[in-house]
């Protein structure tokens, strides 16, 4: 069996009249992420991670901010696309290690709906979704609210 490591890594800006998307669910917030898609910074940095083992580029490389096929997806539809495209190098998901960096709002709550989501699509156990939130202490663009990061590790296996 072949094992590969990834990481990955995504931010957007916090703006009005937005959703906030995170781990493929929809979470209250008075802001939402600006992006191109629906900006699901988690998503995107679990896609880059897994894109990465398999030596495949990133996630603009296979999901370009100017296709129009891609104005305003679902990340959960890139996710899922991101497990074939792996799939064709004959690797699947070992297990994801992610971090969620945002002052507000509190993502803890929402991390086993969000565990749960990406399971499902990624067809794993939920044991295999690791998810943790922090801060950064008031400091910095998310310290200030401006923007929320993404930080993912993954391994895949073949």
């Amino acid at each position: 069996m072949k094992i590969r490591v990834g990481f990955g890594f995504d931010v957007h800006r916090l703006v009005e009249g937005r959703d906030l998307w995170m781990g493929g669910i929809k979470i209250d917030h008075s802001l939402g992420l600006l992006g191109h898609s629906d900006a699901d910074v988690l998503i995107h940095a679990i896609c880059d991670a897994m894109l990465g083992a398999a030596n495949m580029r990133d996630i603009g490389y296979h999901f370009p901010d100017t296709a129009a096929e891609t104005d305003g997806i679902d990340s959960k539809i890139l996710l899922k696309k991101t497990v074939d495209l792996i799939a064709t190098k004959g690797y699947k998901l070992g297990n994801i290690d992610a971090t969620i960096c945002a002052e507000r709002p509190k993502m803890n709550p929402h991390i086993p709906a969000m565990q749960q989501c990406l399971a499902d699509i990624i067809g794993t156990d939920i044991d295999n979704i690791s998810i943790k939130a922090t801060t950064t202490e008031r400091l910095g663009f998310t310290g200030r609210e401006e923007g929320i990061s993404a930080y993912a590790t993954v391994l895949i296996e073949g």
